[in-house]
């Protein structure tokens, strides 16, 4: 078995530097988990209309309301095999915007038909289709495509029109031996709503099972 970026990546994988290879063959057949700890050098949101859509999101850690520039986070990766049996990879940040407080944005990955697909929040509310790019640092782009909300027996394709396409860009930079991150959500309509840049560095762990306090508190069946 392969990582599920590997397996969405085919042959492409291989174009990925070896410490980008390293971070997105997390697993359970790599036996290992991924602990990453930085630095944002900034948060930014889009005008002042944004800051209710992004305090909703808060409230199931799907958007992170809050700005700043030179904010410690962390992004921990572990694999895990969820209730219904798919392999899962968490990809959970924590952001200490100041000091005592934090924000979290939860997202947990699986594979599907061949595509990596992004549960968004602590009850899986969104699932997102990712579209991944190797690009010519040995870096990897990823896109958001097509999303669904799911609550109950309610489920629906999510209307663009009120929500934000993301394209985030993540690569190894052998200068500072750190890994670099930047990430954009707009609106088809309304233009920016949120985005981030920072590095970080990774300790690699042996991966076990995903702590609890890592894993959605409800799992969703539908894709």
């Amino acid at each position: 078995m392969t990582s599920l970026f590997e397996q969405a990546l085919g042959a492409d994988f291989q174009r990925l530097h070896p410490m980008m290879r390293r971070r997105f063959g997390v697993g359970l057949d790599a036996g290992e988990a991924c602990v990453g700890r930085g630095v944002m050098s900034t948060i930014r949101r889009g005008p002042w209309w944004t800051v209710p859509f992004l305090q909703i999101g808060r409230l199931r850690n799907i958007l992170v309301p809050d700005v700043g520039q030179d904010i410690p986070f962390t992004i921990e990766n572990y694999p895990y095999r969820d209730e219904l049996g798919r392999e899962t990879v968490t990809f959970v940040r924590t952001y200490t915007t100041r000091p005592g407080r934090t924000a979290r944005f939860d997202a947990t990955m699986v594979l599907v038909d061949g595509r990596v697909l992004d549960y968004l929040g602590t009850h899986q509310h969104l699932a997102v289709d990712l579209d991944l790019e190797v690009d010519d640092r040995g870096g990897l782009v990823v896109r958001t495509g097509a999303q669904r909300f799911y609550e109950g027996r309610v489920g629906f394709r999510f209307p663009m029109l009120f929500s934000g396409r993301a394209t985030l860009r993540e690569h190894w930079s052998d200068e500072d031996e750190a890994f670099h991150v930047d990430l954009e959500v707009r609106n088809p309509v309304f233009g920016f709503l949120f985005g981030y840049r920072g590095t970080f560095t990774c300790d690699w762990v042996p991966a076990g099972d995903a702590p609890d306090r890592l894993k959605p508190r409800r799992t969703e069946a539908r894709t």
